[in-house]
């Protein structure tokens, strides 16, 4: 099984990481290790989503999508979608 993730940064909640593997939680000690190159200039990370393919090939194509103009889009409209959702919950204990 593969998974496609997208981590944010807790430093820069608009910084994101789209990458691909096998172990989710190994992959983000590596990116909070600072064992990342592209990443560690911005550690600590969270895990934002993710999502599960049968074969590497099926989370390849997916990962490149999210790498493409469009898919950084889709990433940013569910991040703002959960920002609303977080900040609605947030006025409701106010």
């Amino acid at each position: 099984m593969f998974f496609v993730y997208i981590i944010v940064s807790e430093i820069n909640g608009l910084r994101f990481y789209v990458g691909m593997t096998a172990n989710i939680d190994t992959r983000l000690k590596e990116h909070n290790s600072g064992k990342t190159k592209s990443t560690k200039g911005y550690i600590p990370w969270s895990l934002f989503f993710y999502e599960t393919f049968k074969t590497r090939q099926e989370a390849r194509g997916r990962e490149i999508y999210y790498k493409s103009g469009t898919g950084k889009e889709k990433i940013k409209r569910k991040w703002q979608k959960r920002s609303k959702i977080l900040f609605v919950d947030l006025e409701s204990y106010i």
